[in-house]
């Protein structure tokens, strides 16, 4: 048989074979927990406290999709440790709100249920930061307390931020109820520092170190 002859029952079964080979499946979907890592945060900070017992304070936080946790030591007070679980919930572009309500158990030498509460509001360069808790004493209702870390802070880069910042706490003492100071940080990709100086002018001043690293 002669190749012209050949020719077009080659190209029949050829096209005969194509129609018959399935299409490529498509790779499925990554899934969404894939798609959405954990987002981990690690923060020291150093508390120098004048006359008084300087610390260092460890705080873990990890989130993902609404999902908060975050364990503490030497916050609520020294030789103490705490354990939350929380909610995220965000809303808004031009004036973004960021809010977790949050429950934690506290164990050491403090121990105690606390309902707590972490909230961002900012617009362009301006941020409202704050973060609350009250502790249910175990032991005492004396021992109840209300915490709060609240500033608001301006940042005339995006690496650099400036404001004031206010603290209720028990983990140290000073002649002031509530300790009332400036503060100043810097970032730098996954690194932040900053450093808030309370009471100056006031009483005996207290400059707490903060160093955080995004996992």
């Amino acid at each position: 048989m002669s190749f012209r002859r050949l020719a077009p029952v080659l190209v029949a079964l050829c096209t005969a074979a194509s129609a018959q080979t399935p299409a490529p499946q498509a790779p499925a979907p990554a899934s969404t927990s894939a798609r959405t890592p954990w987002v981990c945060n690690l923060d020291l900070s150093g508390t120098l406290v004048a006359h008084g017992t300087s610390y260092a304070s460890p705080t873990f936080t990890a989130d993902h999709k609404w999902t908060h946790l975050e364990a503490r030591y030497n916050y609520e007070g020294l030789h103490t440790g705490s354990a939350w679980v929380g909610y995220d919930y965000s809303v808004g572009k031009t004036v973004s709100f960021e809010a977790t309500p949050m429950i934690g158990g506290v164990f050491g030498d403090v121990r105690g249920i606390a309902p707590g509460l972490e909230f961002t509001l900012a617009y362009k360069k301006l941020e409202l930061y704050s973060s609350n808790e009250y502790l249910f004493d175990t032991n005492s209702h004396s021992g109840d307390f209300f915490y709060t870390w609240t500033q608001l802070t301006y940042s005339p880069r995006s690496w650099m931020q400036a404001g004031f910042a206010i603290q209720h706490t028990r983990a140290y003492h000073t002649p002031l109820e509530i300790q009332r100071g400036i503060l100043v940080g810097v970032s730098h990709k996954k690194i932040s520092f900053s450093t808030t100086f309370f009471n100056f002018g006031w009483t005996d001043p207290t400059i707490v170190l903060s160093l955080s690293y995004s996992l």
